[in-house]
């Protein structure tokens, strides 16, 4: 939590300042310690390489499960519009007036749901969002209760019954996954062990007398893999987001005049 409330801005600030201050660290470090680089050599080298791998592991794991995340909150979004639309199809083919209702209530939840793809996890916006279509959710649930009593023995109205249930279902998914984040101490530890494995390593090439483009190039590459992690984790901010196509397919969708015809 305590990485996901930070800006993009002062997310990526920290994370240079970290590497930055610990990389020059055992740079300088290193400079103080050359006139015995000869005892130095091979412990340090030995240390540096067991460190490196180490946190490598640790990079490529902390790596897969923000990938994961990702992945399964574009599937609850793709799953979701999908439910969505579903139902809006089979609401088609009740009977008036619950179907004029209900096509209605479900234009105004497509559009609640479009909004929670610009609103951050765990905000008080997002939190109103999903009242609002909790509340729909109901009304729907009456709605398809009345449509049962009008027609019990009718498959339209059951066919709706099961994809609504699916539809409110998937809300849950969608908001279980948008708040299910990589740990904060995995992304500490993460951040704390690049750190250290950089400055040994700065520490390592400032004993030999090395130049500094090695330690640029390792450093660079580092904090690029920490950031796409970190912005991995985060679902509406920074480069890689969840993108909210499915939704506006489905709202363009509705704009359309209903297909189906209702039942007599």
């Amino acid at each position: 939590m305590l990485f996901f409330s930070l800006s993009d801005w002062a997310l990526a600030a920290l994370i240079l300042a970290v590497i930055a201050i610990v990389t020059a660290a055992g740079v300088a470090l290193g400079r103080l310690l050359r006139k015995r680089s000869e005892a130095l050599r091979e412990p340090l080298g030995a240390l540096q390489g067991a460190l490196l791998l180490i946190v490598g592991l640790i990079l490529a794991f902390g790596l897969t499960l923000a990938v994961g995340r990702y992945q399964d909150r574009r599937a609850a979004a793709i799953a979701e519009a999908n439910a969505i639309g579903t139902t809006y199809l089979r609401a088609q083919l009740l009977a008036v007036p619950v179907r004029d209702r209900s096509l209605v209530l479900l234009r105004d939840y497509a559009r609640l749901a479009l909004r929670v793809s610009s609103e951050l996890p765990g905000s008080p916006a997002m939190a109103r969002t999903v009242a609002s279509e909790r509340a729909i959710q109901r009304q729907l649930w009456g709605l398809a209760g009345e449509a049962l009593d009008a027609a019990p023995v009718a498959n339209a109205p059951r066919l709706y019954v099961e994809s609504l249930n699916d539809m409110i279902d998937q809300l849950t998914v969608r908001i279980g996954a948008l708040g299910n984040r990589v740990p904060t101490a995995v992304l500490a530890l993460e951040l704390l062990g690049a750190a250290a494995a950089l400055g040994l390593l700065g520490l390592y090439l400032s004993v030999l007398g090395r130049g500094w483009l090695p330690m640029l190039l390792a450093a660079a590459l580092v904090t690029m893999l920490l950031l796409v992690t970190f912005d991995l984790d985060r679902p509406i901010r920074g480069l890689i987001s969840i993108p909210s196509t499915p939704y506006q397919s489905l709202l363009a969708s509705m704009n359309q005049p209903p297909a189906g015809q209702p039942s007599k």
